[in-house]
């Protein structure tokens, strides 16, 4: 089978990928002064913006909620795995395409780009979210056991990504304005997701409408853990989930059929 046989060959080239995405990490601040600060410095400024600023200076409030860091909590929980999302999706969607050299001259599996990415955005993803925890901590709003709930909520959102990515990345190859119309449809798609507004603001024939989208039930998921601090609606994931195994079949059966062209093309 396709799938289990992509899964032998990027395992076969394990070292290649971690060795990979640590060059890529120290990459990411190499030659800056202050190096190793930066990792916590950008995520902590986000944090400290969207909770503070809406907190204290706009003392913007979540219906049903007394905590003046509510709302913060909820655009925190929102916007923190949505550019997670984004990241990771931008980059997997051109991936080919940006290391066309590479992959002429050196002969691996080409699969392992996408897992690279995948893996490098989890890591600097997995900084962010520990410095999210620590500030829930501080102002005594760390939802406790029920921060484990978030794991199958990311392994779901991490295979839709990685499903869509690699699908689009193979399409990419042969039509390049795929990576552009990313970048556009990604505006929108933002706006359709309940990441700044609360979905209960909705008229109820647009929320229906909605639901369709697989990242309002993720992103509500992350809602229902931060701030709710209960387990999300499981059943509501199984949409997302379901699409995401689909994803991932397809795009593997498409780049296994495509990947003799790709280097050609590029």
């Amino acid at each position: 089978m396709i799938f289990f046989a992509s899964l032998r060959s990027l395992w076969a080239y394990r070292y290649f990928i971690l060795g990979s995405v640590k060059r890529e990490f120290q990459a990411r601040y190499q030659g800056t002064q202050l190096g190793v600060f930066w990792v916590v410095a950008h995520p902590l400024s986000l944090i400290l913006v969207y909770t503070l600023v809406f907190a204290g200076l706009m003392k913007s409030a979540m219906p049903g909620h007394t905590s003046r860091f509510a709302y913060g909590i909820y655009l925190c929980s929102g916007i923190l795995t949505w550019t997670f999302f984004i990241e990771m999706l931008s980059r997997c969607v051109n991936i080919f395409v940006e290391n066309a050299n590479l992959l002429k001259k050196v002969q691996f599996p080409k699969l392992c780009l996408p897992i690279i990415v995948t893996a490098s955005s989890a890591l600097h993803f997995c900084i962010i979210l520990s410095l999210f925890l620590i500030f829930l901590g501080l102002i005594d709003s760390f939802p406790g056991a029920i921060i484990f709930a978030v794991l199958p909520v990311l392994a779901i959102q991490i295979a839709l990504t990685l499903g869509l990515g690699i699908l689009l990345a193979t399409i990419n190859v042969f039509f390049r304005d795929v990576g552009q119309s990313v970048a556009v449809i990604v505006q929108f798609w933002f706006w359709l997701t309940p990441i700044v507004y609360a979905p209960t603001v909705l008229p109820p024939f647009a929320a229906r409408i909605l639901a369709w989208n697989p990242m309002w039930p993720l992103i509500n998921a992350y809602h229902d853990i931060f701030l709710e601090q209960h387990l999300p609606a499981w059943h509501s994931l199984l949409y997302p989930a379901l699409l995401a195994l689909v994803l991932v079949l397809l795009a593997m059966r498409a780049f296994s059929r495509l990947q003799a062209e790709i280097v050609d093309e590029l």
